[in-house]
């Protein structure tokens, strides 16, 4: 009898001493892979964070981060116009990586979100890469949908924001791609847009036709938007 009445006793000391002891620390929260990535740079990623309300709006799917949406830039050097930079949240944890751009009142536009990087990561912070990825399946999808055909050969191939690729328009007329810029990033990454364009088996030339304004507005000066070579593309096609 006495035993039980000791081990009762030494039963309610211990669970007396445990309700005392610190609760454990809650798990740190998953590591973002864009933020794995972006620590892989050698140069490193600046980091855009919205403010407070905003997020939702672009992981909705909105791909133009307005000026009046930043709360803060943590980079340093501070990044420049054509620079993959991190879109976060207020916690400062991604949502997305994008090209930034110091002078419009659309200073990030966003090409990738958190969640698609995780899925495949081929794609994440590598703008060549996704430009060649996003032209494809705008390719692909034409073909989908019969084009070009018997009836026409005269379609638009890019659709800027509708193939996720805010600033460039490609449309086709028989072997002749005319390319509509309308963003700093698309004049950065020219060499690889042609590239890209000039592997379709049934494109011969390219006319390259940039917004002249509305680059002017992206931070662009005009002289830097002429033609080096003059244009091999023929005046008229069928």
């Amino acid at each position: 009898m006495q035993q039980q009445q000791l081990q009762a006793r030494l039963m309610k000391c211990l669970s007396c001493s445990h309700s005392h002891l610190p609760l454990p620390p809650p798990p740190p929260p998953p590591f973002s892979s864009l933020q794995r990535f972006a620590s892989s740079q050698p140069k490193g990623v600046a980091k855009v964070i919205l403010k407070k309300g905003k997020t939702q709006l672009f992981k909705d799917g909105s791909p133009m981060v307005y000026s009046g949406a930043i709360d803060r830039i943590i980079g340093r050097p501070p990044p420049k116009t054509g620079d993959i930079v991190l879109v976060a949240d207020g916690t400062e944890k991604p949502i997305g990586w994008g090209l930034y751009n110091s002078v419009s009142m659309f200073c990030v536009r966003l090409m990738q979100l958190e969640e698609e990087a995780t899925r495949d990561p081929s794609c994440a912070l590598d703008m060549e890469k996704l430009l060649e990825t996003r032209i494809n399946a705008a390719v692909a999808l034409r073909r989908g949908l019969g084009l070009p055909s018997a009836t026409t050969n005269a379609y638009r191939l890019v659709n800027s924001e509708g193939d996720r690729l805010s600033g460039l328009i490609v449309d086709v007329f028989g072997d002749l791609a005319v390319v509509a810029s309308s963003a700093a990033w698309v004049e950065k990454y020219k060499s690889k847009v042609k590239a890209c364009i000039s592997s379709i088996d049934e494109i011969n030339h390219i006319h390259w036709r940039p917004s002249v304004e509305i680059l002017k507005e992206e931070g662009m000066d005009a002289a830097d938007l002429k033609e080096l070579h003059p244009s091999t593309c023929p005046q008229r096609t069928k």
